[in-house]
């Protein structure tokens, strides 16, 4: 076994499969992500390889598993990308959101049909919305006739 402390020890347990990922067999963050000591310091192993092979990581940059499988620290399965593109690039809901076309009611997400909240977060269907509002816009009504109608004939005895 090599050393502690230096990039070999973390290479030396490396298994390489057949589709090019290197996978790291030790511990994880809990998030799939594997963790070494190198240094002194815990660090993520796809960040140690891929700075030892490819280079410093651009401030502000995350690196972005190509391959989809976070315990990979092939440094050629990573790129440095955004937060934003990062987050945009998984299946999160926030990425399974961007992506959507069309709302559940098959309505065309764009145009003057898409509303986009300021913050950004949240998008909605101006069609669905206006249908919403209708139907809700009546049940009030029905609503206050509903209580109205009561105190009228209670007045008039």
């Amino acid at each position: 076994m090599p050393p502690r402390n230096t990039i070999d020890n973390v290479l030396y347990p490396l298994i390489i499969q057949e589709n090019g990922c290197w996978i790291w067999p030790g511990q994880e963050n809990g998030k799939g992500y594997g963790l070494v000591r190198f240094n002194l310091i815990k660090k993520s192993v796809h960040r140690v390889v891929y700075t030892h092979f490819r280079g410093i990581i651009p401030a502000g940059m995350q690196l972005d598993h190509l391959c989809r499988n976070r315990a990979c620290a092939n440094p050629w399965h990573l790129e440095p990308v955004t937060a934003q593109e990062n987050c945009l690039r998984g299946n999160g809901p926030a990425a399974v959101q961007a992506r959507q076309t069309h709302c559940k009611r098959g309505h065309e997400l764009s145009g003057e049909n898409l509303y986009v909240f300021p913050c950004g977060r949240r998008r909605l269907c101006r069609a669905c919305s206006r249908a919403w509002e209708q139907v809700n816009r009546r049940k009030s009504h029905e609503v206050v006739d509903a209580v109205e109608t009561p105190a009228a004939t209670t007045g008039a005895g």
